[in-house]
C-alpha cells in the first residue's frame, strides 16, 4: 500500500524551491525541516519572514561572492591547509601504496613467473641430402 503525501507537503516543497536560502539555513543547523514546515504552515508563504530567502536574495549573495578579492581565496586556502592532518594523509598514501603492491602481486601471479628463463630451443640441423664434396 502506497502512502499518499499530504498536499501541504507538496506545497511546502514547492515553496522551498522558490526560497533556496532555506536549504542553507537547514544545512547550517539553524533550523530543522520540521521547524520550517511548522512556521510555514502557521504563517503562510506570503509572510515577510520568508522574503530574505527568495531567489533574488540568493542571486545577490552569489554576485557578492564573485566580487570578493583574491585575498579571501588565499585565506581560505591557507585555512584549508591548516586543517589538514599530515599524518592522516601519509596513512592514506601508505594504504594506497600497499594496495598497489597487492595488485601488482596478483598480476604477476596471473602472468606467471617470467623470471624463470626457458632453455632456448635447440635448432634442429638436418643433414642435407644433396651434399657435394670435392674429390
Amino acid at each position: 500500500m502506497v502512502k499518499r503525501k499530504r498536499p501541504s507537503v507538496d506545497k511546502f516543497k514547492e515553496f522551498v524551491r522558490t526560497h533556496p536560502g532555506l536549504t542553507d539555513q537547514v544545512k547550517a543547523g539553524k533550523y530543522s525541516w520540521q521547524q520550517l514546515f511548522e512556521e510555514w504552515y502557521l504563517l503562510g508563504g506570503d509572510h515577510d519572514k520568508w522574503n530574505i530567502y527568495t531567489e533574488e536574495k540568493k542571486e545577490q549573495k552569489v554576485e557578492e561572492k564573485k566580487s570578493t578579492d583574491t585575498g579571501d581565496m588565499v585565506s581560505t586556502l591557507v585555512n584549508t591547509f591548516k586543517n589538514m592532518d599530515i599524518t592522516q594523509i601519509q596513512q592514506y598514501i601508505s594504504n594506497a601504496n600497499q594496495a598497489l603492491g597487492a595488485i601488482q602481486g596478483i598480476l604477476t601471479s596471473f602472468q606467471g613467473d617470467n623470471s624463470v628463463k626457458e632453455e632456448p630451443k635447440k635448432i634442429e640441423t638436418r643433414n642435407n641430402p644433396f651434399v657435394f664434396k670435392k674429390d
